[in-house]
């Protein structure tokens, strides 16, 4: 397939809706980032809010990992917490990590949030998509995506990231009523965020559930998939989402296979913790997987990374697979290492025309 050739037909896409492609298509989770030193050199310039509010910077940096390593989709540069300032809460991104400054911790707190139109709120989104998508020329689908409604909630209730989410369980656990009203008003805002994403002309989105794997299997279906499963629904149901793939990302996803494929989504994103055939033995045909090379792979030797490339594309099998990370590329990663990925997948995974 020419590089030019149109993106509805490339084979990311193809491999989303489980169709037989030339050879596995390959992205990788925070593909624009701090591993790559002209991305380096924009932030040098810019604050992170900066990038995301400013089109013009959210499509250089975007476009970045495309022209260096020729990666099989592009993902809009921006980040989950981006639709929290206009519910009502106060986000700063501090180098160590997102901090809110007026945490959710009553049913009060939950009340006074709004579900905002996410294009009146948040335009400078929906232009970067725009202004993507023009400057990829059909190159390579652009993939947009959000938080899913559980991961907000953790950020929302426990002030920042945790490693214990007390704060979060107490609400679930104690007030499980105000835990549903605060999950279905991310809900309805992801959604319409998404939504809002393809009308603009993303080609793909994925909801990220970065922090679903701390909860039980009981726990996950009824906080993280329930919800996840709204919104999925939400953006199928619409006339603009025809035919766009959505990827749902549990990461830690090993204890959840027996309801996992049941999100609705065309694709499941796997972690490095769980291997991509237990995982389709578990889901079935249904859906396509995407994965799940362990980030840190990406510091082994290009001869390592190539065997383990192998492996993940042996568990996979030739259809209905996406080649990525289990989780986002760690900023200490060589770029020539992801060169060496990239590579690896193509050629391990090329095969003949039927």
């Amino acid at each position: 397939m020419s590089q030019h050739a149109p993106a509805v037909d490339h084979l990311f896409l193809r491999a989303c809706r489980r169709e037989p492609v030339e050879r596995t298509p390959c992205w990788m989770m925070r593909q624009a980032g701090r591993y790559l030193p002209a991305y380096r050199a924009v932030r040098a310039r810019a604050s992170f809010l900066d990038l995301c509010h400013t089109p013009s910077l959210a499509t250089e940096v975007t476009l970045q990992p495309i022209d260096e390593f020729g990666f099989d989709a592009a993902i809009l540069f921006s980040d989950i917490l981006i639709t929290l300032p206009p519910m009502g809460l106060e986000v700063a991104f501090p180098e160590k990590g997102p901090v809110i400054a007026n945490p959710v911790r009553t049913r009060a707190d939950i009340d006074r949030l709004v579900v905002p139109d996410p294009v009146a709120t948040m335009p400078f989104v929906m232009a970067a998509v725009r202004e993507i998508r023009a400057a990829l020329g059909g190159r390579v689908p652009l993939i947009g995506f959000a938080g899913a409604p559980f991961t907000l909630v953790t950020y929302a209730v426990e002030g920042g990231g945790s490693k214990e989410y007390a704060k979060t369980k107490a609400l679930l656990f104690g007030d499980a009523p105000s835990a549903h009203a605060l999950l279905g008003k991310m809900a309805a805002l992801v959604a319409d965020y998404l939504i809002a994403q393809i009308e603009a002309g993303a080609q793909a989105v994925q909801l990220f559930d970065s922090w679903a794997g701390v909860l039980s299997p009981a726990d996950f279906d009824e906080y993280a998939l329930r919800w996840a499963r709204e919104v999925i629904a939400r953006v199928k149901a619409h006339p603009a989402a025809a035919g766009v793939p959505v990827i749902y990302f549990a990461n830690g996803c090993a204890p959840y296979l027996a309801t996992y494929a049941s999100s609705g989504a065309d694709v499941l994103g796997v972690d490095w913790r769980v291997d991509l055939a237990t995982v389709r033995a578990a889901v079935g045909d249904g859906v396509a997987l995407q994965g799940n090379l362990d980030p840190g792979a990406l510091y082994a030797p290009p001869e390592e990374i190539r065997r383990r490339v192998g492996k993940v594309l042996a568990q996979a099998g030739p259809v209905g697979h996406v080649f990525n990370l289990g989780h986002g590329v760690t900023p200490a990663t060589d770029p020539e290492h992801v060169r060496a990925m990239v590579q690896a997948v193509r050629e391990l995974s090329a095969r003949s025309p039927a």
